[in-house]
């Protein structure tokens, strides 16, 4: 599949979720702005660091003058949830160390929600690079329009709520093509068993807890197969 055949094929399927990035992004401008940092950094920061959730947070713990130390830290908890993506995203269909060493960069929550689903029979390089690229580029148009509004608005209450509402709709969409309700039911459990012990660290609890109860369900299902 040739890189044009690719882009096309990627922006059919999944460019409502570019769309939904470039708003995303133009939220999180925004709020570099509205922290008083110049306007270049949201690009900046976007394209380099990738990580939407830890990237709003950065920019409060910088504002806030936070220790190299703790932002570390903390960007390790809140991306601690990418390890358990390695386990079943198609890394191995991306042909290329350059693409595949991108490829591992650029894996984010919707890329991960928008092929881990798919059968990697299904799936080219050209096509998993394409998402991704994808992804990024409107994640980083979107900052750019963001800070640049921003600069020129001043803070805009309620738009970093744009990430909640894109999960929320990635995972109705996943949900909706592999309809799996113990799967749903295990992961509402873990989140929740994760939000009454250990609300600071959340998803990292969630994640560890949700993969222990699929390991034992995979076991099990081995064991009366």
């Amino acid at each position: 599949m040739s890189a044009a055949v690719a882009v096309r094929s990627a922006a059919r399927e999944v460019g409502v979720v570019w769309l939904g990035l470039v708003a995303l992004g133009t939220g999180f401008g925004v709020v570099v702005t509205g922290y008083g940092f110049p306007w270049w950094l949201a690009p900046l920061i976007s394209l380099t660091v990738f990580a939407g959730s830890v990237e709003f947070i950065l920019v409060g713990m910088l504002a806030g003058g936070a220790s190299i130390a703790a932002i570390a830290l903390t960007t390790f908890v809140v991306n601690s949830r990418h390890l358990f993506y390695g386990l079943t995203f198609p890394l191995h269909r991306v042909e290329g160390r350059l693409p595949r060493a991108y490829s591992v960069f650029a894996l984010i929550d919707e890329a991960y929600a928008l092929t881990a689903g798919k059968d990697p029979a299904m799936l080219s390089s050209g096509r998993i690079l394409a998402t991704q690229a994808g992804l990024h580029l409107s994640w980083v148009g979107g900052s750019l329009l963001g800070a640049l509004a921003g600069s020129l608005l001043g803070d805009v209450e309620g738009l970093d709520f744009v990430l909640t509402a894109l999960f929320v709709v990635l995972a109705l969409d996943a949900y909706d093509e592999r309809p799996d309700r113990v799967t749903l039911l295990l992961a509402t459990g873990a989140a929740g068993l994760a939000f009454l012990v250990a609300p600071g660290s959340m998803v990292l609890v969630a994640m560890s807890v949700f993969a222990a109860t699929l390991l034992i369900r995979h076991r099990r299902g081995r064991q009366h197969a």
